[in-house]
């Protein structure tokens, strides 16, 4: 009988917060990261504001993980739809473009170009898994990376991490296209991915 009532108990729990994650990411959808509180998802999962608190920190832990949960679905998304066997300069523009396309078009994706939340899920991310963290859109395409040095196709005297740094820094020239120009996109984006290959090559 202890055992049927604690089993009983846990699944009660974890639909709870299942019912915290389904509202939060339909809120942070809608309304965005600013303009939800945790009392607007703790009321429409049904809880109260002290059960949000036993498994979210805080808004901005639900928040990433939400995120990378999204992130991770754009990315196997992105496996399937690309082909892994073109050569490096084409394969990459194509994951460049395929991962803009796919955060402009998802509403969690896309607070990614609002600075003061991304830059709160980000510094969160790396004070639980390190400062030096590879950034954490990216990460798995390292394996990639390694497979052409491998191959000899790209240079073996960069480090595969500090690569995928030159390629989130022209990711990261999006969130600044209103300041560089926009008339420049995204024809600057493919430009610039064209010459760092060219650099990489070998």
């Amino acid at each position: 009988m202890y055992f049927s009532i604690n089993t009983s108990y846990k699944v009660f729990m974890i639909d709870k917060k299942t019912a915290i994650y389904n509202c939060g990411k339909e809120l942070f959808s809608s309304n965005g990261f600013k303009d939800t509180n945790i009392s607007d998802i703790t009321k429409k999962a049904g809880v109260g504001v002290g059960t949000f608190y036993n498994y979210y920190d805080s808004k901005e832990k639900l928040f990433m993980e939400i995120f990378l949960d999204e992130n991770v679905e754009l990315k196997k998304n992105m496996m399937v739809s690309i082909d892994l066997e073109d050569e490096p300069g084409k394969l990459i523009k194509e994951i460049l473009k395929f991962n803009l396309n796919g955060m402009n078009s998802n509403p969690i994706l896309k607070q990614w170009y609002n600075k003061d939340v991304f830059n709160k899920i980000e510094q969160l991310y790396r004070e639980e898994n390190g400062i030096n963290s590879v950034h954490f859109l990216y990460d798995n395409f390292i394996d990639i990376i390694e497979k052409w040095q491998l191959e000899g196709k790209m240079r073996k005297d960069i480090a595969p991490d500090f690569i995928m740094t030159i390629f989130f820094s022209i990711i990261n020239m999006d969130t600044h296209k209103e300041e560089i120009g926009i008339e420049y996109f995204p024809e600057i984006l493919d430009y610039l991915t064209e010459f760092v290959m060219k650099g990489l090559a070998i």
